[in-house]
């Protein structure tokens, strides 16, 4: 199929796809927790609607949200068009799977999953469509052996793909994961890819649906062997500190966010991804030598981590 169209039936074999990722998603964090997801069917005014799931004050998660969109408009929000001038008050279709899942121990890390497809159609030419998601992980006290796991299981996301596509990808989510105000990433990063079309139709949503599987293979094993990990309230602190963090970049620099409001979508579903507790103190700054500090000095900073780490990594 030539780069710039898209077929009715391939966006149905899209939507197929992300209702799919959806079920699955849901159903291992359900198989992990003593609460269950509530689910929120809801409709768009403007055009399309989606289901939220949402799971509140589980034993393993203290909030996990999966949501699917798939929404029309009747022109494009200029958060999605920044980069794409010529499609500016078009048109436009969107769909996507986003989820964020915040567990209650602090050992067991934060992470965010995206996978989305957007169309728009032109009063000439034909239709302008692509691609875009990513998986990053946030951790507040972080082991070197799960940070190569997630970077391992990346790496065969983009396996047949191209050899540069995982560095071009990890280091896009490096910067787009960024926090200027506090010259730090949110984590350690991950895949991020977005305007994906070049390949053509088969090939890019091939792409999207190998980084979609290979999302509970990253997160699961690290999940699995954190979750039960003795706490106490310095953790505990920290972690909802550094969840404050998170609060910053969604509100002030996630495009997908910015999309969601810009587009009137509905709000309970675009800020599901808050953390339910977090905390701000001022000028807080970590004890020299501690589990806290490692974090900054080791971790919120791009790094190749897999030509690092690979070999290096010790045992939990």
């Amino acid at each position: 199929m030539p780069s710039d169209q898209a077929a009715p039936d391939a966006a149905n074999g899209v939507r197929r796809y992300l209702n799919d990722l959806h079920d699955r998603i849901t159903a291992a964090i359900e198989a992990r927790d003593t609460v269950r997801f509530r689910r929120d069917v809801w409709s768009r005014p403007e055009g399309g609607g989606g289901e939220s799931r949402v799971l509140t004050e589980g034993s393993v998660f203290e909030r996990a949200g999966v949501s699917f969109s798939h929404v029309f408009g009747a022109s494009l929000p200029h958060s999605a068009t920044q980069s794409r001038p010529e499609v500016a008050g078009a048109p436009f279709e969107a769909m996507g799977l986003s989820l964020v899942l915040h567990p209650r121990n602090p050992y067991a890390p934060t992470t965010h999953c995206n996978v989305r497809f957007l169309v728009t159609s032109r009063a000439a030419g034909p239709a302008a469509w692509w691609f875009g998601g990513g998986f990053d992980l946030t951790p507040y006290y972080p082991f070197d052996e799960d940070v190569l796991h997630w970077h391992r299981t990346a790496r065969a996301a983009c396996g047949g793909f191209g050899e540069d596509r995982y560095d071009k990808y990890k280091d896009w989510c490096d910067r787009y994961f960024f926090l200027p105000h506090r010259n730090e990433t949110r984590g350690v990063g991950g895949l991020f890819f977005d305007d994906l079309n070049e390949d053509g139709f088969e090939r890019s949503f091939a792409l999207m649906r190998s980084v979609g599987d290979h999302f509970l293979p990253a997160y699961l094993p690290i999940l699995d062997r954190r979750k039960d990990h003795p706490h106490g309230e310095r953790e505990r602190s920290f972690q909802l500190y550094r969840r404050g963090r998170y609060v910053e970049f969604n509100l002030v620099y996630d495009r997908g966010t910015l999309f969601g409001l810009q587009s009137r979508g509905r709000t309970e579903s675009i800020l599901m991804s808050m953390p339910p507790l977090a905390r701000w103190e001022y000028d807080w700054r970590p004890e020299p030598g501690s589990p806290e500090a490692r974090l900054y000095a080791d971790f919120l900073r791009p790094r190749a981590f897999l030509a690092e780490l690979d070999g290096a990594a010790p045992a939990s």
